[in-house]
């Protein structure tokens, strides 16, 4: 699952916690890469409690939870709106890129050259 906002895929981070945050849009939980949680673009597309307007919102078991006040249920909308932009052909979130990495990712670990 890449980043809602620009597509971008998620890599193990070296050590400790992943930087990524996830969140709710739509009613599904998403991911937000570093880049878009500092530009501010990832908390402008996230959904809010609808009792304490926080974003601290988790989907579990197709449910919504809210981390802030507990509040639970269903009052989202159930489509997932379309990312906020795509991202740039040639990315590594581009057309085929997933495939490539797959194949780079085998051929590194079978020592094909």
């Amino acid at each position: 699952m890449g980043c809602y906002v620009c597509g971008a895929r998620q890599t193990d981070p070296a050590r400790g916690a992943s930087p990524w945050q996830r969140g709710v849009v739509g009613g599904q939980q998403v991911l937000g890469c570093p880049d878009c949680q500092a530009s501010g673009e990832w908390a402008a597309s996230l959904d809010r409690c609808a009792g304490c307007g926080s974003t601290a919102l988790a989907r579990r078991l197709g449910e919504t939870t809210c981390g802030a006040c507990g509040q639970a249920g269903d009052g989202l909308p159930a489509a997932l709106p379309p990312p906020r932009r795509s991202p740039a052909p040639g990315s590594p979130a581009g057309p085929g890129a997933l495939a490539d990495e797959v194949r780079a990712a085998l051929d590194r670990a079978f020592g094909r050259g």
